[in-house]
C-alpha cells in the first residue's frame, strides 16, 4: 500500500509539474493605443489579440488597453523602444519622432485612395521603414490605416485655403501636418488626443482634422458642427512591437504573433476603408454640416511643403515616396 501511495504522489507531483509548466509558458503581453473603442484600430487590436491566442494554443494572452490609458502616442513609443510596452497601434507622427523617415507618409495630397498607400508600405518603401524602426528597437508587425485625413470647425465653412487664415487649429505632434496648416494661414496648436474633445468644446481651438471615422468614435461633432471634406493627408498607424518583448519569443510564437497581426491588420483596412461613405451620411443625420473643397487651391497652397521635406534631413526618401506615389 505504501508503495502504491508513494507512486500515486509521484505521479500527481508530476501532473502539478505539468501544469505549473504550461502555465509558466504563458507570455502575456499589453497593447496600447489612443483610439476609443468602436474605431477600426480598436477592433483590430482585439482581433490580433483573439488570433494570436488561438495561434499560439493559449501561450500567448494580448491585453488590450485603447484610449491612450498607457500614456499618449509618444509616451507609448517611448514605452516600445525601452520595453516597457509590449505593443502599440500607434501614429505616424509620434514614431516620425523616433524614424524620420515615416514623414514621408504623410506629405499633402500624396494618395487619392487608401489602396494606393498601402500598395506603398507594402513593397520595397515599406520594407526599408521596418528596417529603420528596428534600428530604433521597433519591429513592424504591419501598416494599419488611420485614413484620409479632413478638417473641422466650430465657426464656418472652410471651402477654400483662405478660410482658415487666423484659424486656430488643433494638430497632432506631427511636424508635416503643422506645416500643411502653417502653409494654409492656420495657426497650428498641438493637443493631445485624449485632450482634443474638451479643448474644442472650450474653444481653446477653433478646429482640428483627423480622418471622419476619429471623428465620430470619440464624438467630436457633438463640438464640431461644420466639417470639410479636405483630404489634405494621409496617415498610416503602424502596428509596433518592442523588439526587447520580440527577443523574448521563440520562433513558435513569433511566427504566430505575425500570423496574428497580418490577420487584423488586413481587417483593420477593411473597416477603415468601408467607414467614411457611411460616417458621412450618419454625420449629416446628427446635424453636422460637411462640405467639399476646392481641393485645387488647396493643394497649390500646401505645395510649399513637399519642397521644405524633400530638401531635409529625410529628403532621399521623401523623393522616392512622392515618386512611387504619383506613379500613374
Amino acid at each position: 500500500m505504501q508503495r502504491k501511495t508513494f507512486v500515486r504522489t509521484l505521479l500527481a507531483l508530476a501532473a502539478a509539474g505539468t501544469a505549473f509548466g504550461a502555465q509558466a509558458q504563458t507570455t502575456k503581453l499589453t497593447l496600447g493605443h489612443g483610439a476609443a473603442p468602436g474605431n477600426p484600430r480598436h477592433e483590430a487590436a482585439v482581433k490580433f489579440a483573439d488570433v494570436v491566442k488561438a495561434k499560439s494554443n493559449g501561450r500567448i494572452e494580448v491585453q488590450v488597453a485603447p484610449s491612450a490609458q498607457l500614456g499618449d502616442d509618444a509616451a507609448m513609443v517611448t514605452a516600445l523602444r525601452t520595453g516597457a510596452l509590449d505593443l502599440s497601434a500607434n501614429s505616424q507622427g509620434a514614431v516620425a519622432n523616433a524614424v524620420p523617415e515615416y514623414a514621408a507618409f504623410g506629405m499633402p495630397f500624396l494618395f487619392s485612395s487608401l489602396p494606393q498607400a498601402w500598395k506603398l508600405l507594402d513593397g520595397p518603401l515599406g520594407k526599408e521603414l521596418a528596417d529603420k524602426s528596428a534600428e530604433k528597437g521597433l519591429v513592424v508587425l504591419g501598416y494599419w490605416d488611420n485614413g484620409i485625413r479632413h478638417m473641422s470647425n466650430s465657426k464656418k465653412p472652410l471651402l477654400k485655403p483662405e478660410d482658415l487664415k487666423g484659424m486656430k487649429m488643433r494638430t497632432p505632434p506631427d511636424a508635416v501636418t503643422v506645416d500643411i496648416m502653417q502653409s494654409l494661414g492656420a495657426e497650428a496648436q498641438q493637443i493631445k488626443f485624449a485632450e482634443l474633445y474638451v479643448a474644442l468644446q472650450q474653444g481653446v481651438v477653433d478646429g482640428q482634422e483627423n480622418p471622419l471615422m476619429n471623428i465620430h468614435a470619440s464624438k467630436l461633432y457633438e463640438v464640431q458642427k461644420f466639417i470639410s471634406l479636405t483630404g489634405h493627408k494621409y496617415e498610416m498607424t503602424p502596428f509596433l512591437m518592442s523588439k526587447r518583448s520580440w527577443d523574448k519569443l521563440s520562433e513558435a510564437d513569433r511566427k504566430a504573433v505575425q500570423e496574428a497581426a497580418t490577420e487584423a491588420t488586413a481587417l483593420q483596412r477593411k473597416l477603415s476603408q468601408e467607414s467614411d461613405d457611411k460616417l458621412i451620411a450618419d454625420l449629416k443625420s446628427k446635424g453636422v454640416r460637411v462640405d467639399t473643397v476646392d481641393k485645387v487651391a488647396f493643394e497649390k497652397g500646401t505645395a510649399a511643403v513637399d519642397d521644405k521635406w524633400a530638401a531635409g534631413p529625410i529628403g532621399p526618401y521623401v523623393k522616392k515616396v512622392i515618386a512611387a506615389a504619383r506613379v500613374k
